[in-house]
């Protein structure tokens, strides 16, 4: 008999422990708690170097001109960035005309070298329907429209078209010219995209003489339509004529180069001066997602799916209909674990008649022997 009483109080310790282990594993069980993610990226600092300006930009034979450096910061996705060395640029559409002037001043093997700059400057730009537009207004005493901002939409066939270009010789009607690009190609009928798109409008003068006409009221006028006026001077040409015609603050549009051998040490300035700064790269306060504004070098920021933006327009809140999907996921969890925890009692409870009717058989057996 104390060997019964002893194998049933073994067999209900027994019972206990598996009843705890089983509360452990099911019955302690917590919903999920949602948790919005971290930020894609958190704000960074980075240190911005300035080169102090001269009142016109000079390229001289041999010299690299000095340009503003930014710490490269990481890559951000779903942004099409070009590697500026120690700048971070994203390319920014644009409707670019090009007006170059070809004269009887300019030669040959020099109109062939400002081809070739107009050629690298197209190596540095996104080009495409809904990215930049190129166009070219080709000059002298007449004024040829070389093609619209509609007609090339890939690379190969614009560095192509750029290189069936030839010179016009003789005059220089430089305000001709501009009032040609402001009238002809920065049109919606002619490729460009309508104001509302937010998309600049861009014309880069390169002369190297002096204008046969004026050229102060039509640069204003173009100006005033929202055109932006870079001018570019070789050798020769009138300084004073390219103050006029060139957009504000001049130290940014006015450039000198001495001979049109070194006119391509401009493409990279230009690429800097053309590029849109990638400003999610440099940081941002976006709790999801951060999306760069092409035109002002700002951002602002989205929130995924399911989730809306505060009035910080900065962090994001769960959607009411989200959050009630949640807590029925929750619920269907927490059936799942208590049907688990029955099984498993009543497996155990199996488990112990089976001893305890083993051990009844031992017992019998005992007391027939005795």
């Amino acid at each position: 008999m104390p060997s019964l009483i002893g194998g049933l109080v073994c067999c209900i310790s027994f019972l206990a422990l598996e009843v705890q282990a089983t509360y452990r594993l099911h019955g302690g069980y917590h919903p999920r708690q949602h948790q919005a993610d971290s930020p894609i990226v958190s704000r960074q600092t980075f240190q911005r170097g300035f080169q102090q300006q001269q009142p016109f930009q000079s390229v001289q034979q041999g010299q690299q001109q000095p340009f503003q450096s930014v710490e490269q910061p990481a890559q951000s996705q779903n942004q099409r960035t070009i590697d500026l060395g120690e700048t971070h640029c994203k390319s920014r559409p644009l409707d670019l005309v090009f007006i170059i002037d070809s004269s009887r001043s300019v030669r040959p093997q020099e109109f062939e070298k400002v081809k070739i700059f107009l050629a690298d400057m197209v190596d540095t730009l996104e080009i495409g329907a809904d990215a930049t537009r190129v166009a070219v207004v080709n000059y002298a005493s007449t004024v040829k429209i070389e093609f619209l901002l509609k007609t090339h939409f890939d690379k190969p066939g614009l560095k192509a078209a750029l290189a069936r270009i030839e010179s016009l010789a003789a005059g220089t009607m430089t305000g001709l010219a501009i009032k040609t690009a402001m009238e002809e190609t920065f049109t919606e009928g002619s490729g460009a995209r309508l104001t509302n798109k937010n998309i600049a409008k861009v014309a880069i003068i390169v002369t190297d003489g002096r204008p046969q006409d004026t050229v102060e009221e039509v640069a204003a006028a173009a100006r005033a339509a929202g055109i932006e006026i870079y001018a570019v001077g070789v050798d020769r040409a009138d300084m004073k004529s390219l103050r006029l015609m060139a957009s504000l603050p001049l130290d940014e549009h006015v450039f000198y180069v001495e001979t049109y051998g070194v006119i391509e040490k401009l493409t990279s300035k230009f690429r800097e001066t053309l590029c849109g700064v990638d400003a999610c790269a440099l940081g941002h306060d976006c709790d999801h997602i951060c999306v760069n504004n092409n035109n002002n070098n700002s951002y602002a920021c989205k929130c995924r799916e399911g989730y809306t933006l505060n009035a910080d327009k900065k962090t994001c809140s769960q959607d009411a209909n989200e959050m009630s999907g949640n807590e029925l996921s929750e619920d269907a969890c927490m059936c799942e674990a208590q049907i688990a925890f029955q099984m498993k009692m009543q497996s155990t409870i199996k488990q112990l008649t089976n001893k305890l009717d083993d051990l009844s058989r031992k017992v019998t057996q005992f007391g027939v022997r005795r």
